[in-house]
């Protein structure tokens, strides 16, 4: 064993010492450890694995590996499961309100099944979106040594010679809407776009967070963007298990490692890869379960600075595998430290700070992949932050690889996205309006909707930079073409989005990062003292409860105090 170590001085010791825990101890006798198996540091390892989709398949397996490297440091690992909502089969249907409110469920299982038997550390394995930064935030609510293990990407599909993701389907249904395409082509792309194990492939929201546990310093150096097939995976799995003893030795936690100046290099990271605009919901609310204020707006003054550097799906021309094979996020990392444009003295998982990690990377030139900081594809524009009159508490856009960044229509509104797609599939949006989708926020969902089966189908049209689509929703990381999400405050709130009719005036301007309803003062006062809160299908259960307790989307779209309001960490129980 790497280590040994004082259980008097660890939160298992509630479990497993003293004449008072026989009881306890006959348990782990029952499963078959050893006095000095018992007398080890408990380690959590907890996996999102499921037979839900591709992205979890490979993540039990992943887990049993760092168990192995676990025990080899000196610990006892101690596995377990949690629930994930994958969004690709949620996506265009009642199941989407599900996607969000799973982040908070992971993060309260982790934290319960923690706190219920007593662990001294942590290492995760997620897969899809919102199981990323729902582990996360568990490890930094919980703030024992912790690492995050992310299971890997799939690799892309292949279709009459060129490279395809799932947003190839979505985007095909459209085109067959549009009697572009016969269901044959349907058929045969859906057959072909998911090859095998692996999250989606393009930078969305899981790549998206797989890049930010990096960059902040909760997983290992270019461990994250190896696809899920590859048995480097088992070598990344099994170095977590040894890692996380290290850091039990050393008493280095996820609050040492998320600094303030920490949260600032992981959304660099997301605009220089034109990540998803989920990591701005996403951030703050990891930034939240630590204590630290750090918004929307703070993420978007960040985005401001970035240069666009990874040349990925869905703006871009390549996937998740091609990044890793070019060098992954250290190496794109490596150009934005040279340009000063990252605090390169945050401590990792590695015991290190990020800088020493980045100085054993070797620029490699003959990639097409991630251009360096000095020759992006373009100066800023990844991901962009709005505010205006239409959104006093914000809205976000993913910009990368759009051509058209400023838009001024007229607002054809629905109150829910099936009504918006059901217009799309009639074909009866018209061409340079605004379409508004509202009462798809955190409380009027309730639990912020995906519409990635809208802004696919509308592409598939031939309509995706010919309209604009503005919502209190959510969109998704592999959404492509004028979409503004999180738009706040929400209209269950009675922000102005509830107050938009057909055919008001909306100008948004992505440079100038404004978004504004061209409608006067008074007439929007007199909408707003008829307005009625619309009533929610959800009377009960996790979605009602989530609905009482969410906070706005600007905040992260949290469901409690968080860090600030600690009298104790668990971590020093």
């Amino acid at each position: 064993m790497t280590h040994s170590f004082d259980k008097s001085k660890l939160p298992s010791r509630h479990v497993s010492l003293g004449p008072e825990r026989a009881p306890h101890r006959s348990y782990y006798y029952a499963m078959g450890l050893t006095e000095e198996e018992i007398a080890r540091p408990f380690v959590g390892v907890v996996s999102a694995g499921n037979d839900s989709a591709p992205c979890n398949t490979t993540l039990d397996h992943q887990a049993d590996i760092a168990r192995v490297g676990v025990e080899v440091g000196g610990g006892m690992p101690r596995r377990f499961n949690t629930i994930t909502v994958t969004d690709g089969i949620a996506m265009g249907h009642q199941g989407m309100k599900s996607s969000l409110v799973s982040r908070e469920v992971i993060a309260d299982s982790v934290e319960l099944s923690v706190r219920g038997h007593c662990y001294d550390a942590l290492v995760t394995f997620a897969g899809c979106d919102k199981s990323l930064p729902g582990m996360m935030m568990a490890m930094l609510r919980l703030n024992v040594p912790s690492i995050f293990v992310y299971g890997g990407s799939i690799l892309p599909g292949r279709y009459q010679d060129r490279d395809v993701t799932v947003v190839d389907v979505f985007e095909v249904v459209g085109k067959y809407a549009a009697g572009t395409c016969p269901i044959e082509e349907v058929h045969a792309l859906e057959k072909v776009a998911c090859p095998g194990h692996g999250a989606c492939g393009g930078q969305y929201t899981a790549n998206t967070m797989a890049c930010v546990a990096e960059a902040i310093g909760l997983s290992l150096p270019n461990s994250n963007m190896a696809p899920a097939p590859y048995t480097t995976r088992d070598q990344i799995a099994h170095a977590a298990g040894v890692q996380v003893m290290d850091l039990l030795a050393k008493n280095i936690r996820p609050r040492d490692i998320c600094t303030m100046e920490a949260f600032e290099n992981a959304a660099r990271i997301v605009a220089a890869t034109g990540g998803s605009t989920n990591a701005a919901l996403h951030l703050p609310a990891m930034a939240h379960e630590a204590g630290l204020e750090f918004d929307l707006f703070d993420v978007a003054e960040i985005f401001k600075t970035t240069p666009y550097m990874a040349d990925l799906k869905p703006g871009g021309n390549y996937v998740a595998k091609d990044m890793y094979e070019a060098g992954g996020v250290y190496m794109l990392m490596k150009s934005l430290l040279s340009e000063g444009l990252l605090h390169g003295n945050c401590m990792t998982v590695t015991g290190k700070t990020l800088g020493e990690n980045i100085d054993e990377i070797t620029w490699n030139p003959d990639q097409k992949v991630i251009h360096a900081a000095t020759k992006p594809l373009s100066p800023t524009g990844g991901v962009v932050g709005l505010k205006g009159s239409l959104a006093p508490n914000g809205a976000i856009v993913k910009v990368a690889g759009m051509h058209r960044l400023q838009f001024k229509g007229p607002a054809m509104v629905f109150d829910c996205e099936e009504d918006a797609f059901a217009a799309v599939e009639k074909r009866e949006i018209t061409e340079g309006s605004v379409v508004v989708i509202r009462y798809e926020g955190p409380k009027g969902g309730p639990g912020m909707r995906e519409m990635l089966s809208t802004t696919a189908a509308l592409y598939g049209l031939g309509m995706g930079e010919k309209v604009a689509l503005i919502t209190d929703g959510r969109f998704s990381g592999a959404t492509r073409g004028f979409c503004i999400g999180h738009v706040g405050p929400e209209a269950a709130e009675c922000g102005p989005i509830a107050l938009v009719q057909n055919g008001d005036l909306i100008e948004i301007d992505a440079e100038k990062g404004t978004i504004d309803l061209l409608v006067d003062d008074q007439v929007l006062e007199e909408r707003r003292k008829v307005w009625t809160p619309r009533v929610s299908d959800y009377g009960s259960g996790a979605l009602w409860r989530y609905a009482q307790n969410v906070g706005p989307a600007y905040k992260g779209a949290v469901t409690h105090p968080g860090g600030k309001a600690e009298t104790h960490v668990y971590a020093d129980i």
